[in-house]
């Protein structure tokens, strides 16, 4: 079966099956000790491997599980003796892998102490499982032996399993039409280069609590401002997520750049937002329309600028918010660097989205502290320290 040859492959592209066996599961404390590789393009398919020399001892229920000694790794090439030929068979292929995250990371982290940058599109088997067939509980390599009648040469060997995965993706093409199969390998495929220069590492940067991002697109034009209180997450669904609407879709196709700012909280990205929309007027937000009731000017029933706490969860941190005469100035990690955001000419106009979010959370309770005026222009003095009691 792992010789024949697809008619009607789901991808046009080339593709390796790739299985790992490892000292153990932490990706700065174990090593590799057997890589197996079954690459499959238009020509057929080959199969490579190699055991290597972890460099440390394999525990004895690792060497129990996967039939790998000490012994039999003695005298195997380094991985970094090998790391060369190995990009070379594997760049540019998409990865396929049964729990890809954890071969892909290892891989990864190897090449990487070995000065190659691996960043593969890839394509978890376990996800693909699990899509393809949402009505079974289990999808590890054992269920998928059973249930699609594969045929092991061995088990927890990399070359065997790697050519398991092969099996199964030939099995896919009998069971699945493949428009549904090509849709749903979309759908769970996880790329590296998700549109322009963002990437996968980029995003593994964003911050996983609460904050506010923006889209660009051609020209570093501003397409779209959200926020989320997950925003690493909330950039993953949209650069990669399952389109719910043709909207949606246009705004991924358009998207080249991405920023974003952590806000320590979700009041503070509700009004970072609506700053960032009323100044970049992106195509794929709706301004919020001025009402006849609403004010172009409101009275500040404070002394001085406020300051208000917010803990972010996600991120373990919390930060001050400041806002003066109704236009929110920013945050900061304490109340003295709180006090540092009232410069000269930093009251500006009223903002009405911040009049209207801060009423809303003053009526439900919200506690602000009073700090002191920012000085005027040619008042040479620092602003004063935060005083007061909360509101």
């Amino acid at each position: 079966m792992s010789d024949s040859f697809l008619s009607e492959p789901a991808l046009d592209v080339p593709i390796v099956f790739v299985d790992l066996e490892t000292t153990g599961g932490s990706l700065n404390d174990h090593r590799i000790t057997e890589i197996g590789v079954v690459e499959v393009g238009p020509h057929g398919s080959s199969t490579w491997t190699t055991l290597v020399d972890p460099g440390q001892p394999i525990p004895p229920f690792i060497q129990q599980l996967t039939g790998i000694t000490d012994d039999m790794v003695r005298g195997a090439p380094a991985f970094e003796s090998i790391a060369a030929d190995l990009f070379a068979r594997l760049d540019g292929k998409l990865f396929i892998a049964h729990n890809a995250s954890f071969d892909r990371g290892f891989l990864r982290s190897e090449f990487q102490r070995a000065g190659f940058a691996f960043n593969p599109d890839m394509l978890c088997t376990v996800r693909l499982s699990r899509a393809l067939f949402p009505t079974e509980k289990r999808h590890g390599l054992d269920a998928l032996v059973e249930r699609h009648a594969l045929v092991p040469s061995d088990r927890h060997r990399a070359l065997a399993d790697a050519d398991l995965l092969w099996q199964f993706w030939q099995r896919l093409h009998g069971l699945i039409p493949v428009d549904v199969l090509r849709a749903q390998i979309d759908k769970t495929m996880r790329r590296f280069r998700l549109a322009g220069d963002i990437t996968e590492d980029l995003i593994d940067t964003a911050p996983a609590g609460c904050g506010v991002y923006v889209f660009y697109g051609e020209g570093d034009a501003p397409l779209y401002v959200g926020r989320s209180v997950r925003v690493r997450q909330r950039l993953r669904t949209h650069l990669t997520g399952e389109r719910r609407s043709s909207k949606e879709l246009r705004l991924a196709q358009q998207v080249r750049r991405v920023e974003w700012r952590a806000t320590g909280g979700e009041i503070g990205a509700l009004l970072t937002e609506a700053q960032w929309i009323a100044t970049l007027r992106p195509p794929h937000n709706r301004v919020p329309r001025v009402g006849r009731a609403d004010p172009v000017d409101a009275p500040w029933p404070y002394e001085g600028a406020i300051a208000f706490e917010e803990r972010d969860a996600s991120e373990g941190a919390h930060v001050f918010h400041v806002v003066d005469r109704w236009r929110y100035l920013g945050h900061a990690p304490s109340l003295a660097e709180a006090s540092g955001l009232l410069t000269p000419g930093t009251q500006g106009l009223f903002e009405l989205s911040t009049w209207r979010i801060l009423q809303s959370h003053l009526a439900r309770g919200l506690r602000v502290l009073t700090l002191g005026r920012a000085p005027a222009e040619s008042d040479p003095r620092a602003v004063a320290a935060a005083s007061a009691d909360a509101a």
